[in-house]
């Protein structure tokens, strides 16, 4: 195990921004029905807890998102489940919880065209099982 480190710059945010787009962090992805943090997501968790770090106001929205494949009902559950398993990571690993918000938003803001009923490659579909990281305060 080794720490990552992300260079120290001051970075022109406001509120509204999306953390990981604004700092280059990759997208945390989720396995089909599932909500664990997998390795590759918890790598990318550093980056933003190192940022988190380096602004000590900061607080973030965690918006989570599940791909079209089951029902509304079901992907609301499934996509709170994992804006929670990301926040308890966060916190977990020392952000303090009154720093984060989150919410599942199910499949109702997907990335693409892969909607009910659409034939679209694993690939596609995983572009949606996602958690995004919105800057609410500086």
């Amino acid at each position: 195990d080794f720490p990552i480190q992300l260079e120290k710059k001051v970075k022109p945010v406001t509120v509204g921004d999306d953390l990981a787009k604004a700092f280059g962090i990759k997208i945390i992805y989720f396995d089909l029905d599932k909500w664990n943090i997998r390795p590759d997501a918890a790598l990318e968790l550093e980056k933003i807890l190192d940022v988190m770090k380096q602004y000590p106001t900061m607080k973030i929205d965690v918006r989570s998102h599940t791909d079209s494949r089951q029902t509304h009902k079901y992907n609301e559950k499934l996509s709170d489940r994992r804006a929670k398993s990301t926040m308890a990571w966060l916190v977990t690993n020392g952000v303090d919880a009154s720093r984060l918000i989150g919410k599942g938003y199910g499949e109702t803001l997907l990335v693409n065209k892969c909607a009910d009923g659409v034939k679209c490659s694993e690939e596609e579909h995983q572009a949606n099982r996602r958690s995004e990281f919105i800057i609410t305060a500086l």
